[in-house]
């Protein structure tokens, strides 16, 4: 544990003062959107009445390649988690499909295994697959690979921030999967190193991040370069007017699976911060990081200085520490990741950039030291802990 040489204003052995909220307080995000300080509050309970998903399938069953099988059972996969249930058999058969599931359910391998086995029968089949964020476009191709080892099926990840010159050399070999960022597939497609005429299928997800991102225009330019019919998934956390317009645009007269049951997860307790009078926010912080429980942290700051600021004040203090966000380029971020990931720091400070689509393991604590702008980013930032059937604790400090 990383110990704090500080104790000003609070004691060690005394908690950080908590707010209980009434319905009318509110914190107004940067972006506007007041949120209820009760909407952060929600107690874990134990209880004798639980959800218990019962699969249709299991992975056995479905009818792909055995060396498929073979992959997913050496990656210890056996029974497939509810959007993995019900969208594996209908991909397998070439329909369009609308996913709507939350963050941390398993969408990934949802639309990999059908697609490799696409690939596997017909190696004239090609996957472009379209998401927000490089660390998503990484973490994907990764579990590409971990699916298919030995089965010479080839991926090349197209992300902004990384030097393009060795993307469109790997681009001059047939790669049967092209993962990437809307921006940066727009170029490699403008140069002509990708051409979209040779895919027959793509997969956009994260669609509700990539529209609040502004990629709505690139990735209406990257649809309509595909060929028609083509086979096209379309994975979503959240639905709004916006969304079901891109819906109409892009799907011919897809099957729509939810197993979306609730915003925030039932293993994450959440609860609130409030600062006494007098006190330092930051010490505060540091007092509730000292605790011995707090040993996998993410911390959400709302800008890029913020967070750069606070991860080293974090440091000075004795803490381990990295940053990431959008003014790092992108082998700074991914050594960041790396050493979260593999335990070497204690604490990784992000903006929102990196709240979807990293799934990293055992994270303990999320803590909003700056209010999210929306509910829609507060739930994101949440779900980076109480994964995979763990429980996790998010604190977010309010006013």
């Amino acid at each position: 544990m990383y110990r704090n040489n500080f104790s000003r204003g609070t004691s060690r052995n005394q908690p950080p003062r908590r707010y209980s909220p009434q319905l009318r307080s509110h914190n107004r995000g940067p972006q506007g959107e007041n949120i209820s300080h009760a909407r952060f509050i929600n107690k874990a309970t134990i209880t004798e009445e639980v959800e218990h998903f019962v699969p249709e399938h299991k992975f056995a069953d479905f009818q792909i390649e055995e060396n498929l099988k073979v992959g997913i059972i050496k990656k210890g996969y056996t029974l497939p988690t509810p959007i993995q249930d019900r969208s594996i058999p209908h991909i397998l058969k070439g329909q369009d499909i609308v996913g709507i599931a939350n963050t941390g359910t398993g969408k990934t391998a949802a639309f990999l295994v059908p697609l490799i086995d696409k690939v596997l029968k017909n190696r004239k089949n090609k996957v472009l697959i379209v998401v927000p964020t490089r660390e998503l476009a990484i973490q994907i191709q990764q579990e590409l690979i971990g699916f298919t080892p030995g089965m010479k099926i080839f991926s090349v990840c197209c992300v902004g921030g990384a030097y393009i010159g060795k993307q469109l050399q790997e681009l001059r070999y047939v790669n049967e999967f092209i993962i990437g960022t809307p921006g940066r597939l727009k170029d490699l497609i403008e140069r002509k190193a990708i051409m979209l005429n040779q895919f027959s299928t793509i997969v956009l997800d994260e669609a509700d991040r990539m529209l609040d991102m502004g990629f709505v225009n690139d990735m209406r330019f990257l649809m309509a370069g595909m060929p028609k019919p083509r086979h096209t998934l379309f994975f979503s956390a959240t639905l709004s007017p916006e969304i079901e317009k891109m819906i109409g645009e892009f799907l011919h007269e897809p099957v729509r699976i939810s197993v979306k049951t609730r915003d925030t997860s039932k293993n994450i307790e959440q609860d609130i911060v409030r600062v006494a009078r007098g006190l330092n926010k930051l010490d505060v912080l540091g007092e509730l990081l000292a605790k011995e429980d707090f040993n996998k942290v993410i911390i959400f700051g709302r800008t890029k200085h913020g967070v750069e600021k606070l991860s080293k004040a974090l440091i000075a203090k004795g803490f381990k520490a990295e940053s990431i966000h959008g003014d790092k380029n992108h082998s700074q971020r991914q050594r960041a990741l790396k050493g979260f990931k593999e335990n070497q720091v204690q604490i990784l400070v992000a903006t929102d950039v990196a709240a979807r689509g990293l799934d990293i393991p055992d994270v303990s604590h999320v803590i909003n030291f700056d209010i999210p702008a929306t509910y829609d980013d507060y739930v994101h930032r949440i779900g980076r802990t109480g994964r995979a059937n763990k429980k996790g604790k998010a604190l977010t400090f309010v006013d």
